[in-house]
């Protein structure tokens, strides 16, 4: 690698390292990212406060008669997966919904991914009990933990407000 090619390299990490920001400030910004498309869509959409626990936009129709609660979890680059917790695995109700937020990097467009939480509890179930059963590198066998992962790859809930029921 020659010398410009490599000033180029430490220039690009530097750029990428002043546009990260907390995971504080990224969960803050999904959640209105969130606020902002359900009121383009139509809805009511209200963020709760910092210390509601498990639900952090109240939704519902124009003429209030159907509402969801929603956990948004959100990730700074485009990838889709997040990490949750095991929970997330009793966390469920017909009108509990997770929106999983991929904020794009720096230059970015958001995506969402709404998802009912009991798509969600039984998705990250089965694949952590996979991943308990799986070989491990070293041999040995692995250690359960509370760390879950919830993936979409496919996008089969890339934009599915429909999924909220709000008609």
């Amino acid at each position: 690698m020659g010398k410009s090619e490599g000033k180029a390299q430490s220039k690009k990490a530097e750029v990428g390292a002043r546009n990260k920001i907390s995971t504080g400030l990224s969960g803050v910004a999904g959640e209105y990212f969130v606020a902002a498309e359900l009121s383009r869509l139509g809805y009511l959409a209200s963020i709760t406060m910092r210390n509601a626990k498990g639900v952090d936009i109240l939704v519902t129709n124009n003429n209030a008669t159907n509402t969801a609660a929603i956990q948004v979890k959100t990730r700074q680059d485009s990838v889709r997966d997040w990490v949750l917790s095991d929970k997330c695995e009793l966390q469920t109700s017909e009108h509990f919904f997770y929106v999983f937020v991929s904020l794009g990097g720096a230059q970015g467009v958001p995506t969402f991914h709404v998802v009912p939480s009991k798509i969600v509890a039984t998705q990250i179930r089965e694949s952590h009990q996979a991943w308990l059963k799986g070989k491990p590198l070293r041999g040995t066998t692995r250690k359960d933990s509370s760390v879950r992962k919830f993936v979409d790859l496919e996008g089969k809930f890339l934009n599915r407000w429909d999924l909220l029921g709000l008609g």
